[in-house]
């Protein structure tokens, strides 16, 4: 049995399958998921878990070269815009929601929070260790 970080099984095996510039999408409840990319649902509640929680817990595990989220998101979710702005002082590109959804169809994998306000969403782009 691992000593800590993710033990969720499913979440744990897409992570260590993750290669250089792979991307993955941690999303709120309401982000339409494309058919293609691997979903790990880690909904349970609306709110639980959250998207701090989660981006937190990846962020742990994955060595991340840059980060794109919705540019909406400073106007419409403060808290996640804050949070954001914490995970990626300098690699983080803001686009229109409508280009991040598209690009959500060629991720490797989408990781669905319980997250119940707007535009919570990021896709990261593996880097490597070294």
């Amino acid at each position: 049995m691992k000593r800590s970080g993710i033990i969720n099984r499913r979440l744990a095996g897409a992570l260590a399958a993750l290669g250089h510039t792979d991307q993955v999408v941690v999303c709120d409840a309401g982000l339409p998921i494309p058919a293609g990319p691997e979903v790990v649902d880690l909904a349970f509640r609306f709110g639980t878990p959250t998207f701090a929680e989660v981006l937190a817990g990846l962020l742990d595990e994955l060595v991340v070269e840059a980060a794109t989220a919705a540019r909406e998101v400073e106007a419409a979710n403060p808290r996640a815009a804050r949070v954001l702005a914490e995970a990626f002082p300098r690699t983080l590109e803001l686009v229109p929601h409508e280009t991040l959804k598209s690009r959500t169809a060629r991720a490797r994998l989408i990781v669905r929070t319980g997250e119940a306000r707007p535009y919570a969403n990021v896709l990261l782009r593996c880097g490597v260790p070294f």
